[in-house]
C-alpha cells in the first residue's frame, strides 16, 4: 500500500535536495508531502504546504513576520504551525512518517516538530550535526539522526546518496505495518526504573509481573529513561509504575550524567497512578570523566569505576540525606496511597553487604530520613533483604499489583 511521507524542509534553500528526496520516495511507490519551513527567501520548488499555509496553521502572519523578520520571532509559528498540520494528519492516517534535513537551524526546528509526534510514528532527521551530542534535538522521542557528512548544500554524488538512503529509511518505516497501539486491556501496561546495578532485580521483577498477566517497559533511568517513562505516563501510554531506580534524583542534586530533571518523580504521583518506590542507585553518583581519573574532590570517598569514563563515589551521610530529602520533597505531589521498598541490605549492588560501596552509616542516615519525612499517603515497607533479591522484587511488585487491582475494582464499582 502506497504510504505518504511528509518532508520538513527549507525550499528556498534546499529545493533541489526536496526535489531529490521526492523522486526517491516517489520512485519506491509512496507520496512526498512537501512542507515548506521557510521563511525569508523564495521557494525553489513548488510546495504542497507553502509557508503561508505552515504559519497560520501555527497562528502567524507570513506578512507581518517579513516586516521585520528574525528567526526568533519565525520559528514558534514555524514548528506550532508544522506540529498542527502534522498531528492532524497523522490522527487522519493522511500521513505516515516524517523526514527533516537541515544544518543547526533546521535540525532545530525539525526536531522540535518531531518531539510533539505520537512514539512509533517514523522519524528520520538528516542533519550536519548529528554525529555529535543529539540529546538536545532528539530529547526523549524516538527520532532517528542521520549525519550528512558533508554541508547540505547541492547535490553531488556522494549527497544524493546519503538523500536516498534517507528516503529509503523512513520508506521502510512506513512500510513497516506494525503499529504502537495499545490494545484494550483490563491490565494496564507498567512502566519500570532501573540501572545496571539493579539489572538482575529488574529482569526477576519483569517475569514476575508478565507471570500474573502485565506487561513491562523498562527504561534506562539515567536522565532521559525517566523522563521518557513520565512523558509516556502522561500520553496515557503507562498506567502504573514500579520506580525501581532513582539514581536520577542523586545526580541531579549535583547536575551530573544521570541528572533527571526537576519534574522527575512527581509525574505518576500527580496523575494518581498506583505507583511502587524503590531509592536503588541513589546512593551514589554517576560522573562522566578522563579515563579512570579520580576527581579531587572525591578522593576521600568510596568510590568504582562503573567504566573507565563514568565514576562512581559513594555518598556519605550528609549528602544522601540532602538525596533524601529531595526525594521526600518529589513525593509530596503523590495524590494516592503508595509503597515506598526499603531494602535495608542494600539499595544496589555497590552497597550491599560486602560490596564496594558498602557504608552502613550513609545507608542508616539515608533510611532515617525517609522514616520521618515521606507523605503520610505513602507506607514505607521495610525488609532486611538487598535490592536484588528475589523476595524484596516479588514482595514489590506484588503490592503494586494490588494497588492496580484495587483501582480496578474501584472504577468498576463506579
Amino acid at each position: 500500500m502506497s504510504k505518504t511521507i511528509a518532508l520538513l524542509i527549507t525550499l528556498d534553500t534546499k529545493g533541489a535536495e526536496a526535489g531529490f528526496i521526492k523522486e526517491q520516495i516517489e520512485k519506491k511507490g509512496h507520496k512526498a508531502l512537501l512542507i515548506d519551513i521557510g521563511v525569508i527567501g523564495n521557494p525553489t520548488i513548488k510546495a504542497d504546504l507553502t509557508r503561508e499555509q505552515v504559519i497560520s496553521a501555527g497562528g502567524g502572519s507570513l506578512s507581518e513576520i517579513l516586516e521585520k523578520p528574525t528567526r526568533e520571532k519565525s520559528n514558534p509559528f514555524v514548528v506550532n504551525g508544522s506540529i498542527t498540520i502534522l498531528q492532524k494528519s497523522i490522527k487522519a492516517n493522511e500521513i505516515h512518517g516524517v523526514l527533516g534535513l537541515g544544518g543547526t537551524q533546521g535540525t532545530s526546528t525539525c526536531c522540535d516538530v518531531m518531539r510533539a509526534l505520537p512514539y512509533g510514528f517514523p522519524k528520520v532527521m538528516i542533519s550536519t550535526i548529528a554525529s555529535g551530542d543529539t540529546s538536545g534535538f532528539v530529547g526523549i522521542k524516538d527520532i532517528t539522526m542521520m549525519f550528512s557528512v558533508s554541508d547540505i548544500l547541492g547535490l553531488n554524488p556522494f549527497m544524493r546518496k546519503i538523500l536516498a538512503n534517507g528516503a529509503a529509511a523512513i520508506c521502510g518505516m512506513a512500510e513497516e505495518e506494525s503499529l504502537f497501539e495499545m490494545e484494550e486491556s483490563e491490565k494496564p501496561l507498567i512502566g519500570m526504573s532501573n540501572l545496571g546495578v539493579l539489572t538482575k532485580g529488574t529482569l526477576e521483577a519483569v517475569k514476575h509481573f508478565q507471570s500474573k498477566g502485565y506487561e513491562v517497559i523498562v527504561f534506562h533511568a539515567v536522565g532521559s529513561g525517566g523522563r521518557a517513562m513520565e512523558q509516556m505516563m502522561k500520553e496515557g501510554i503507562i498506567k502504573a509504575v514500579f520506580d525501581y531506580a532513582m539514581g536520577e534524583i542523586a545526580d541531579d542534586g549535583w547536575s551530573v550524567l544521570r541528572a533527571g530533571g526537576p519534574e522527575r518523580l512527581t509525574v505518576a504521583g500527580k496523575l494518581g497512578l498506583p505507583q511502587v518506590l524503590c531509592p536503588g542507585g541513589a546512593e551514589h553518583l554517576g560522573i562522566l570523566v578522563e579515563p579512570n581519573v579520580v576527581p579531587e574532590e572525591y578522593k576521600n570517598h568510596k568510590h568504582v569505576f562503573h567504566s573507565p569514563v563514568v565514576f562512581v563515589p559513594r555518598l556519605n551521610a550528609e549528602e544522601i540525606t540532602k538525596v533524601a530529602a529531595d526525594i521526600c520533597q518529589r513525593l509530596q505531589h503523590t495524590k494516592d496511597k503508595a509503597y515506598f521498598m526499603l531494602p535495608k541490605g542494600g539499595v544496589g549492588r555497590y552497597s550491599k553487604a560486602g560490596g564496594i560501596l558498602e557504608d552502613k552509616e550513609s545507608d542508616a542516615a539515608f533510611f532515617n530520613y525517609f522514616r520521618s519525612h515521606l507523605p503520610s499517603n505513602i507506607e514505607i515497607v521495610e525488609k532486611d533483604l538487598y535490592a536484588e533479591d528475589i523476595a524484596f522484587v516479588r514482595e514489590a511488585a506484588d503490592r503494586l499489583i494490588a494497588l492496580i487491582e484495587k483501582r480496578a475494582y474501584i472504577e468498576e464499582v463506579k
